[in-house]
């Protein structure tokens, strides 16, 4: 489950205050709302990469809220992948259990499980400059599954990819999720792919979220604070 309290998070001069949303355990919850209205930052508070002045994150029953990054158990795409020019994308699924010391053999047997779970079996050894986008999305998704997180924090992964990949992804995040049990929390700006993939809708909009949009949304509700922007 991942659980969010009367979060209160600053990034530069924009911050957030009063933010509440949860998400059950095994279900997709999608983040939805204008470019700057705090989406990414929400995201980033989520996964330890932002500090937060006010508030609890819970995930999976455990308070994690000064938990560092890589204790959090979670997987986390940014937007952009994030992919390392360098690594193949076998180095890329092996990135995460190398840092954490894995063996080889261990290594090599979850490489080849979350190939594939993806459908990268062919693709192992190419550079990332020789992936297509939908290919590069599903290296950096499998680069975030690979230590078993129970949560997955995805931001805008399809943005960027034309309507037939993104078709494509959205099943494969679908099998991802069917055979991993993982919660996700699923940032977007397309409607479509909310309701494609999610169990769950938020509209963050001037600093308040309001589950499934803001037209269903009672104003008297438990909610959050608006946002200050300066």
């Amino acid at each position: 489950m991942i659980s969010v309290e009367n979060l209160a998070v600053r990034a530069g001069q924009f911050a957030l205050s009063g933010i509440s949303f949860s998400i059950p355990t095994g279900q997709c919850g999608s983040l939805m709302g204008k470019t700057g209205t705090g989406k990414t930052t929400i995201l980033e508070a989520l996964c330890g990469l932002k500090p937060v002045s006010n508030g609890r994150i819970c995930l999976m029953g455990n308070d994690v809220t000064n938990l560092k990054p890589a204790l959090r158990g979670i997987g986390y795409v940014p937007q952009d992948g994030a992919l390392f020019p360098s690594l193949s994308v076998r180095e890329h699924l092996a990135f995460a259990l190398a840092i954490r010391r894995w063996d080889a053999a261990a290594i090599e047997l979850r490489v080849q499980e979350l190939a594939t779970l993806l459908g990268l079996e062919n693709l192992l050894d190419r550079g990332v400059g020789q992936l297509s986008g939908g290919e590069a999305q599903r290296t950096a998704l499998g680069r975030a599954l690979s230590n078993h997180p129970e949560v997955l924090c995805l931001d805008e992964p399809l943005s960027a990819l034309d309507e037939d990949t993104r078709g494509e992804m959205c099943d494969v995040l679908k099998t991802v999720r069917e055979r991993t049990g993982v919660t996700i929390l699923y940032v977007t700006h397309s409607l479509e792919e909310a309701r494609t993939l999610a169990d769950q809708i938020f509209v963050l909009k001037d600093g308040r979220i309001y589950p499934d949009g803001p037209m269903k949304a009672n104003p008297g509700s438990p909610g959050t604070r608006p946002a200050q922007e300066s």
